[in-house]
């Protein structure tokens, strides 16, 4: 299933690589670095003229390795600047129990990041708020949402690296 990056299994995910070349990757490293580049600019970092730059680019956006193109925002000018890793485990496992959790989680603006994990925790969210006491109000509004058996808040106290681009 080449050109279709989600869900493909192990033995497609190599698959997945070749089908990309190398103007490809430049192409999606240019963008994973700047979104807002236009073609003209594009094909200029990746040396290619604009009309196969744009093609390529169309492709890799209908093949699903451009999902979408986003602004990233300054948390600290928005005041946004708490980040808190929450550790739940819980004792249900049925589907019903996490469809109502993931639907109620997914639903919190505050939720930013959220994982179904191995090992001793089952779910870690990534939350931002602006301090302690609007933590403090999430928290109440995310144990209402399912029974939980532990909730362990840590929280960020320095961030050292940040990014979103994939190693490519």
């Amino acid at each position: 299933m080449p050109g279709r990056c989600r869900g493909a299994r192990l033995g497609e995910r190599s698959l997945v690589k070749h089908s990309l070349d190398p103007s490809d990757l430049r192409i999606l490293r240019e963008l994973q670095s700047d979104g807002s580049l236009t073609i003209v600019e594009l094909a200029e970092r990746v040396g290619l003229s604009q009309t196969p730059c744009w093609k390529r680019v169309r492709r890799l956006e209908e093949g699903g390795f451009i999902e979408r193109r986003v602004a990233l925002l300054s948390r600290d000018k928005l005041d946004l600047v708490l980040v808190v890793f929450v550790a739940i485990r819980t004792r249900h496992h049925d589907s019903e129990w996490l469809e109502r959790f993931a639907q109620g989680a997914s639903a919190m603006p505050e939720v930013v990041e959220f994982y179904r994990m191995s090992g001793e925790t089952d779910y870690l969210l990534k939350v931002v708020v602006s301090d302690i006491a609007a933590y403090d109000r999430f928290y109440k509004r995310l144990i209402e949402i399912a029974p939980l058996v532990d909730v362990s808040s840590s929280f960020a106290m320095e961030q050292i690296k940040f990014t979103t681009a994939l190693p490519i």
